[in-house]
């Protein structure tokens, strides 16, 4: 729960970013805006890596916006998110991304910063109302939550935990494509966390489920927040045991064993994923550090 102290918090290109609630009463130096129309994100894209549009006012772009959300400041600056009406044209110069693809574009602390916004906008977009009597819902002061004037109900913002997991059988991995991948893109087993369920519990469901096989020594990597929709994907890697890769046919499609000397195409370097499939081959080829 973020209160009315400043939060502290390093994103993953060492930027200093300070949670912020309440915005500043006047705009005097420029601020970074996260501008988006659904979940397409407004970017600079001739810049590379892509960039966020910095400006004293929002007006500058000649845009109407919807709803406003103050993030924090960035390295001193305030920084901004943004909901567009869904027919919202990009100015000169700046294209609408899809979140996937800006993946792709963007620098990884300014991804990390883009993910934080988008999932802040859809809890505001979706929280107007109250779920349990209807009534419009208020911000509750110091605080990123909205409160029920009639019945009480609190909302905060959702996060979904899920799991992904590096299966590894002695030199080879576990590498799976789901029909929504561009071709020949492979990556990993991953899924939600079900209610009642350890974060353990479920890299052994999902992969019984999605392609056929058992694990064991299953260990804790690391974390990253990813806004597809709003999840906070747990990274594990684990040991092949028993069973022959089957492909469930709808959440995977295909999958294999693949080789440090033979993988498909791969996550971009963003992703939790491919940071798993990086360190399996620091591991296999330990002469090229």
């Amino acid at each position: 729960m973020n209160t009315m102290n400043p939060t502290n918090r390093e994103n993953p290109a060492h930027l200093k970013f300070i949670v912020g609630i309440e915005p500043p009463s006047d705009r005097t130096e420029p601020a970074l805006w996260f501008v988006f129309r659904g979940r397409e994100i407004l970017l600079k894209v001739k810049k590379n890596p892509a960039a966020i549009p910095k400006l004293r006012d929002f007006g500058e772009l000649g845009l109407s916006a919807v709803r406003e959300q103050y993030l924090g400041t960035l390295e001193g600056a305030h920084c901004y998110s943004m909901e567009l009406e869904e027919g919202a044209e990009a100015p000169e110069g700046m294209e609408f991304l899809d979140l996937r693809r800006a993946h792709a574009e963007m620098g990884e602390g300014c991804f990390a910063l883009a993910n934080e916004a988008v999932q802040i906008m859809e809890w505001d977009r979706t929280n107007q109302f109250c779920s349990r009597c209807g009534t419009g819902t208020l911000p509750m002061p110091g605080e990123r939550g909205k409160k029920c004037p009639n019945c009480g109900e609190l909302f905060y913002p959702r996060i979904s935990p899920a799991v992904i997991v590096l299966i590894k059988k002695g030199r080879e991995i576990l590498l799976a494509r789901s029909p929504n991948f561009p071709p020949g893109l492979y990556g990993l087993v991953a899924g939600f966390v079900e209610p009642g369920e350890s974060a353990e519990a479920a890299v052994v469901r999902e992969v019984r489920e999605e392609v056929g096989v058992e694990v064991r020594n299953i260990s804790y990597f690391g974390t990253q927040a990813w806004p597809f929709p709003n999840s906070l994907m747990i990274g594990f890697t684990a040991e092949y045991e028993s069973g022959k890769i089957r492909p469930d046919g709808v959440e995977i499609e295909e999958a294999g064993w693949f080789s440090a000397e033979e993988l498909p195409v791969l996550p971009g370097k963003i992703s939790i994923s491919r940071k798993l499939i990086d360190h399996f081959l620091k591991e296999m080829r330990p002469e090229e550090e």
